[in-house]
């Protein structure tokens, strides 16, 4: 590592991908007492009240773009924090579904926009050969507030009939002590070059970065990168197609691996396969638990191996986990059965994709359209996270669970020959090598 100061701010700012985390799991612990409050049938919980956040997420994602690139990614991330305090304490607090939804949709915003521009900052400040682990830190963040939610949701679970308000309400507290910390941060040495056309300032961050490289070469470098742009190209112009096809195409099989239903209706899930409610949400703190550990050891892995060859070894531990998933519900087999194969799903997950996405998304578009463009693979992840879980209650009752179970195997299979026909490994080369490897 070149700077100890690189590692405080990839921290730092990857500390919004905690709050995503904590934001995107918290109400799978509020589920079903929600759904008692207010009971206006399965399409509206799953719709209005459950994916509430996945569509303003979907928002964030899609428009995160435009304020990461001409507010910059500093504060965009400062904007974020403050729609993460606002939601939690609003949603808490709220006595109506659509107020609820409605604030909920607002904590959505900062999920979304925070998929755009905390990868694509630290991407920008870190050095080619540990690029990979300093942007998985989002990912490390995002699982380990997932644990802290399903962590939160258990010891709160029996503070009464209002538990589902503390649950949600604690957001607020790591929401604001974000916020704060994120001032701390400098500006993106890239987005100044890009954007602004600071060499001072930029200068001044790249010498902050490692003061015994050479910010000079380096500003070069950008520069001459800049230089084979095109006034007016965005990111669906032709010679883009490449990595635009990459982003939309990780981001789809992402969410097809149906790790985000899952996550948001573990509790529900475990209860189906004969877990009790509180063996059930003691299940989701082990879910927390492998996937947290599995996520470090991608990380360990990830500028070593490469991105490639975590994916490989994650399709196959989808496809071999989510058949015996179906298998499970499909002959009835009932108790530990079930936990243990979604938590081989889980570990699949955290050592492949979970690793991989916001990396992978944050290194294949140049400088001058990175934030359009992690834009782009973000609100393709986000809509089908929106959709998918929104359709789960519904098919679960219709279908069962075991045929969806094997939906998700079957597209993980067509992942894995995705990975081996099309995907470019990008460990170990600087974003300006990548854009001329990748566009010419």
């Amino acid at each position: 590592m070149q700077s100890g100061k690189i590692l405080f701010w990839s921290i730092t700012v990857a500390l919004a991908g905690f709050l995503f985390g904590f934001d995107t799991v918290v109400i799978s612990g509020a589920d079903q007492a929600l759904q008692e409050l207010w009971p206006r049938g399965e399409l509206f919980h799953g719709v209005v009240i459950i994916s509430s956040a996945l569509w303003g997420t979907v928002l964030g994602a899609m428009f995160g773009g435009i304020p990461t690139d001409k507010l910059g990614r500093k504060q965009t991330l400062i904007l974020i924090g403050v729609l993460y305090f606002v939601s939690a304490a609003g949603s808490s607090l709220a006595n109506d579904p659509w107020l609820f939804a409605v604030l909920r949709f607002i904590g959505g915003l900062g999920v979304g926009a925070s998929t755009v521009a905390a990868p694509a900052y630290v991407s920008e400040i870190a050095p080619a050969g540990d690029r990979g682990k300093l942007v998985g830190l989002y990912q490390f963040n995002i699982v380990f507030g997932i644990l802290v939610a399903f962590l939160s949701n258990y010891l709160l679970s029996d503070m009464g009939e209002n538990a589902w308000r503390y649950m949600i309400g604690v957001e607020a507290i790591p929401a604001a002590i974000y916020t704060l910390m994120v001032f701390t941060v400098p500006r993106s040495p890239r987005w100044l070059l890009t954007q602004k056309n600071d060499v001072a300032e930029a200068t001044r961050v790249l010498n902050l970065i490692n003061p015994e490289g050479d910010a000079a070469a380096t500003i070069a470098q950008i520069q001459a990168d800049n230089a084979r742009t095109t006034p007016g190209e965005t990111i669906f112009t032709k010679k883009y197609r490449f990595p635009l096809m990459l982003a939309f195409l990780v981001a789809f099989f992402n969410q097809f691996s149906g790790i985000n239903a899952f996550l948001y209706y573990a509790p529900r899930i475990f209860e189906l396969a004969g877990l009790e409610q509180s063996g059930a949400l003691l299940s989701s703190i082990g879910v927390g638990v492998v996937n947290l550990v599995f996520t470090i050891i991608g990380l360990s892995m990830i500028d070593k191996f490469g991105r490639r060859q975590l994916l490989y070894i994650g399709s196959v531990g989808y496809i071999v986990s989510l058949s015996l998933v179906a298998m499970a519900f499909w002959f009835g087999w009932q108790g530990v059965a079930v936990p243990i194969f979604l938590f081989l799903f889980i570990a699949s997950h955290a050592i492949g994709q979970g690793a991989v996405i916001w990396v992978f998304i944050s290194e294949i578009f140049p400088n001058h359209l990175r934030g359009s463009g992690q834009s782009f693979g973000t609100s393709v992840h986000w809509v089908l996270a929106a959709a998918i879980p929104s359709l789960v209650p519904l098919l679960f009752g219709v279908i069962g669970p075991a045929p969806v179970f094997a939906f998700f195997a079957f597209m993980m299979c067509l992942q894995l020959l995705w990975v081996w026909r099309m995907m470019p490994e990008t460990k170990g080369v600087s974003l300006e090598e990548l854009d001329l490897q990748l566009n010419g």
